[in-house]
């Protein structure tokens, strides 16, 4: 394994072990997953330049586009919860309820 591999691999393990283990707020857990996209995103846009085809090309873009939509619909879940519940500690969502 690379040391450029392994550290976007170690950055998104981070992020995931973050996003499993520290979930108090939404607020961090919406910025795990953006760490674990962005390592991602640059993994895959230096996987793409490895490889020198033009196949994988589009590839780093879609995901950042979905990465963009993602984030987007985590900050209007965040302000929505915010409003109702005034708060955006996780631990005081009850799921049951609507």
């Amino acid at each position: 394994m690379t040391p450029v591999s392994f550290t976007f691999s170690t950055a998104f393990m981070l992020g995931l072990t973050g996003l499993a283990f520290h979930r108090t707020h939404l607020l961090s857990a919406l910025l795990c997953l953006e760490g674990m996209m962005l390592s991602l995103f640059i993994a895959l846009s230096l996987w793409t330049l490895e490889l020198n085809t033009t196949n994988f090309s589009a590839s780093p873009m879609l995901l950042l586009a979905f990465s963009a939509c993602e984030a987007s619909a985590g900050l209007a879940l965040l302000v929505a919860t915010a409003r109702t519940h005034g708060s955006d500690r996780l631990q005081s969502f009850n799921l049951l309820q609507c």
